[in-house]
């Protein structure tokens, strides 16, 4: 069932309800007050500006239109040349191939065939001769960039990208990095939270040289890191944090083991997060909202469902359990830079992580589905639908399919 809502978004059918929904200041004067008032006071100009332009024209309202030209035009320069602010980013090159190549896929764009080789081979010199990934090529191999590469890879889905990868000695770098505790180290001698287990997992099921031994120990540490409020900290007595609890709940998911998670307390903890004015995600208590947590935050809850519904027949099926309009209604008006490209919040810079993680986040909020249900809900006309997602890989839905059958057609690596 797809639905297309032309009705009015909240900051135009009642602005001064919405406004009641702003931070109330206690009396007591603190920085991270302040600057929750100067983010909501520039979340309300948005509004105000697109509710007055809706005035003029409340006959052929439409919500605001996702600027696709001008996003496929900015991701298009950053595939072939990146300005000098992101040389910072040289240890995140698969990252940043894999935020661009997504983000064009979610707005429906096909990658020539010879630009996908060239970004094939490119990621082939970041692979290393032991195994992984690195930021860059000559750099050491490291867990996030193998998670992005293999994305990437995964994203391009040719036989050539799929070939590119070194089965063999991928399995023994992600076996390398567990420690005796079945957690993860991201590089060899690096730091140890659940990033290292969500990337490891991630690559090792896509690409199919998942083995039960590789991951011995890891799902009950992951389940140690689930904080007091019910969200994921990166290692156990932490802060509960919108990435990690995503990374930790996915992780689990892929592992079998979702039922070491306290699902109600994590559900309670995510819808929590999300912002009742300007109705984006934050990523901590008491932080601001940020644009890249709706995905972060918001793609948690299609694994939390899913989970929940071997539980609970009575789960609602034609939705995620959190508001989905007023996070497109976020999105759309908000996060949108005019010249192409999204941001974290008003008055913030575009770049490539953002616009990745807000597309996907605005995928999400526009399409349920599970095995048995499908319903698109999408805020405004059909330009502004975007291509469905998987939500616990982050690629296409199509294409983790494709890379699943092709990989599961190989033998798993025996490597000791």
């Amino acid at each position: 069932m797809r639905v297309f809502k032309m009705a009015a978004p909240r900051c135009v059918i009642d602005l001064a309800a919405l406004t009641r929904q702003k931070f109330v200041d206690d009396g007591v004067s603190s920085h991270s007050a302040d600057e929750q008032e100067n983010v909501e006071a520039s979340v309300e100009q948005k509004f105000n500006i697109f509710h007055q332009w809706a005035e003029k024209e409340p006959e052929e309202f439409k919500w605001p239109p996702l600027n696709k030209e001008k996003h496929l035009r900015y991701l298009h320069k950053g595939l072939h040349h990146l300005p000098e602010s992101y040389e910072c980013l040289d240890a995140s090159r698969p990252w940043i191939c894999y935020w661009i190549l997504h983000s064009l896929y979610l707005l429906g764009e096909k990658i020539p065939e010879e630009e996908a080789s060239r970004v094939t081979q490119f990621i082939g010199k970041c692979q290393c001769p032991d195994g992984g990934f690195a930021g860059s090529p000559g750099q050491q191999a490291h867990l996030a960039p193998t998670y992005a590469a293999v994305l990437t890879l995964c994203t391009l889905g040719t036989e050539e990208a799929y070939k590119s990868i070194n089965r063999e000695t991928l399995q023994s770098f992600l076996g390398s990095m567990r420690t005796t505790s079945g957690a993860f180290t991201m590089h060899r001698g690096g730091e140890v939270d659940v990033r290292g287990a969500y990337c490891a997992v991630v690559a090792a099921r896509l690409t199919n040289v998942y083995k039960p031994e590789m991951f011995e120990g890891t799902a009950e540490w992951i389940a140690s890191c689930q904080s007091y409020e019910g969200g994921f900290a990166g290692q156990s007595g932490m802060e509960a944090h919108g990435g990690y609890t995503f990374c930790s709940i996915a992780a689990l998911v892929l592992l079998g083991h979702e039922r070491l998670c306290d699902t109600q307390a994590l559900l309670r903890w995510l819808a929590q997060r999300q912002m009742r004015f300007e109705g984006g995600f934050q990523g901590r208590t008491n932080k601001l909202v940020d644009g890249c947590y709706s995905f972060w935050q918001a793609g948690a809850f299609p694994v939390v469902h899913s989970v929940l519904s071997k539980q609970d027949t009575s789960l609602d099926c034609t939705s995620w359990m959190f508001n989905e309009e007023a996070l497109q209604e976020y999105i759309l008006i908000c996060c949108q830079n005019l010249n192409g490209g999204l941001v974290d919040k008003p008055g913030k810079p575009r770049d490539y992580y953002h616009t990745c993680y807000c597309l996907s986040g605005l995928s999400l909020s526009q399409h349920y589905l599970n095995e048995h249900h499908s319903c698109n809900y999408v805020m405004g006309g059909p330009e502004n639908e975007l291509q469905v997602i998987h939500p616990i890989f982050n690629i296409g839905l199509d294409s983790a399919k494709d890379a699943v059958a092709y990989f599961s057609r190989l033998p798993v690596p025996n490597i000791r």
